[in-house]
């Protein structure tokens, strides 16, 4: 087994490699001579710096595995390598450690000014009263995302007597209750906090999740910290608000863009700004190099690693009935995450028809996916999907049934919250998959894209017509409808598919239309 290192790892990592594989470390390479001699491994491991695009891929003639030694894979061509068969596995919790005390560190800097007080001192300066502190103890940290670094974020704030509130609606009661932390919606978090510090993934949903409208909502005494990913906050908006007095610090070591030399928060003398640190510890790199070192190696031995980035894997003689509802279970998790209200409490799986002859692991590694997608950096795959979800307080039951009534195989899903219960089934029909119900009504839908407005309602004359004027007067065109009703004048659902997304202002235009009782956007 030939395994070529093309970025900087800690030796122990190269070492527990060379116990089994023969190793080539080259740094530094330039992207054609990676592609030159690529086809001679069997495995490639990075960091951050090399990227593994579609052409080095395609060159990788003998390739099976790509190890990136750190959480993102924004470098990888993850399609791509899909495509060419290759497993992509990464490295997400070793360094979870080191990013929860670098963010203690950066708050603790921020209440006691412990970067100003150094400079000011080194420059000769003996001017202690312009360094007045706040103690942490009895302040309120508010925590966005209880992912893995959140917890312990929120565990050592806690041995600080802070008081922990967090935002995360992706975790059960019992679970934040466990850890000494009281749930709140995000208005609550950013009103209430002293400290926010942030602990969630890059998506579209938590991309600019502090901008001008949050920072408005805050305490003026609020600090704020990023140790996550750039991007999570609107940075000119962070300055303005700096220097207006509107927020008292802010400690950042993630940016939109890096290096982050000229970033504006470098400007302003209220942020501390250190150059993305939060796994930079001894112990840390070593972990991430041993923990991706690991994984290359049991993929090269034809073993499931822990963390597969793009696939689960499923036997090939399994794969024709098993593939096809690989998407159709994503897609539920991805559907049901956008509709829960409330948090989440237990999962129950239902396989129906043919598939529920087969091993259903991989469907189920599928659902969480789609679930969990936007709220953890873990790649949800066929080994790690029962830990992620335990790790998250949610109890997933899976119960299978041969017959169906009008399906050749169904999934539904069901999601118990702290406000109730949600259900939704799927198939794959003619090569897609389809959504074809949501608690009592059934409908059939093509989930290939686009927004879809799922409106519940009583059954009455005049009230689709309501709806198409307010879709209409925002210039939003309807590409399909759906009706679902349990009798007429009763209970119904309606269901457009719209080429864009509709505002949340033209929402509450629909949810005031009487006898209109939700009106929710998906996007699929």
């Amino acid at each position: 087994m030939k395994v070529l290192v093309a970025d900087p790892i800690a030796e122990e990592g190269i070492n527990v490699l060379r116990a089994e594989a023969e190793v080539t470390v080259k740094t530094g390479l330039k992207a054609e001579d990676l592609i030159r001699i690529i086809g001679d491994y069997d495995a490639l491991v990075v960091r951050s710096e090399t990227k593994v695009t579609a052409p080095v891929l395609e060159a990788g003639k003998k390739l099976l595995v790509v190890g990136r030694a750190g959480v993102g894979v924004d470098n990888i061509d993850v399609k791509a390598a899909t495509k060419q068969g290759v497993m992509v596995v990464n490295s997400p919790t070793s360094n979870t450690m080191a990013a929860a005390e670098h963010t203690m560190a950066l708050m603790l800097s921020l209440a006691r000014k412990l970067p100003q007080a150094y400079c000011s001192l080194k420059a000769g300066e003996w001017k202690r009263s312009d360094f007045m502190g706040v103690e942490l103890r009895n302040k309120v940290l508010g925590i966005v995302g209880l992912g893995n670094v959140g917890a312990r974020v929120a565990r050592m704030a806690l041995a600080f007597q802070m008081r922990v509130i967090a935002f995360d609606p992706y975790v059960s009661p019992d679970y934040a209750k466990n850890l000494g932390v009281q749930l709140v919606s995000m208005e609550e978090l950013l009103k209430e906090s002293d400290f926010i510090s942030l602990h969630v993934p890059m998506s579209t949903e938590t991309k600019g999740i502090i901008r001008k409208k949050e920072l408005e909502m805050v305490k003026p005494t609020v600090r704020i910290i990023n140790t996550a990913r750039g991007g999570l906050i609107d940075e000119e908006e962070l300055y303005k608000a700096l220097e207006e007095g509107r927020v008292a610090g802010a400690a950042v070591d993630v940016f939109s863009v890096e290096p982050a030399c000229d970033n504006i928060l470098c400007k302003s003398d209220r942020a501390i700004v250190t150059p993305h640190l939060g796994a930079s510890t001894v112990e840390a790199q070593a972990g991430v190099a041993i923990d991706i070192a690991q994984q290359v190696l049991a993929v090269l031995k034809g073993q499931t690693p822990m963390y597969a980035v793009n696939s689960p894997f499923i036997p090939r003689e399994t794969q024709s009935v098993i593939l096809p509802y690989l998407s159709v279970a994503n897609t539920l998790g991805r559907f049901m995450a956008q509709l829960q209200e409330g948090q989440p409490i237990g999962i129950n799986a239902r396989y129906e028809g043919e598939i529920a002859n087969y091993d259903t692991t991989a469907l189920k590694a599928a659902l969480l996916g789609g679930l969990l997608d936007k709220v953890t950096e873990e790649r949800v795959n066929i080994v790690n999907a029962n830990m992620v979800a335990q790790s998250r307080g949610l109890k997933v039951q899976e119960y299978k049934g041969t017959a169906t009534e009008n399906f050749a195989s169904l999934i539904t899903v069901e999601v118990s919250t702290t406000k109730g219960k949600i259900m939704a089934s799927g198939t794959h029909l003619r090569g897609e998959p389809h959504i074809v119900r949501l608690d009592e009504f059934w409908f059939d839908i093509i989930p290939t894209g686009g927004y879809f407005l799922f409106c519940d309602h009583r059954d009455r004359p005049g009230l689709i017509a309501a709806v198409g004027t307010i879709t209409g007067n925002a210039d939003i065109n309807i590409h399909s409808m759906h009706l679902s009703r349990i009798k007429p004048r009763g209970k119904a659902l309606m269901v457009l598919g719209l080429d864009e997304a509709l505002s949340e202002e033209n929402l509450k235009k629909v949810r005031a239309i009487p006898d209109v009782n939700t009106a929710r956007l998906v996007k699929l």
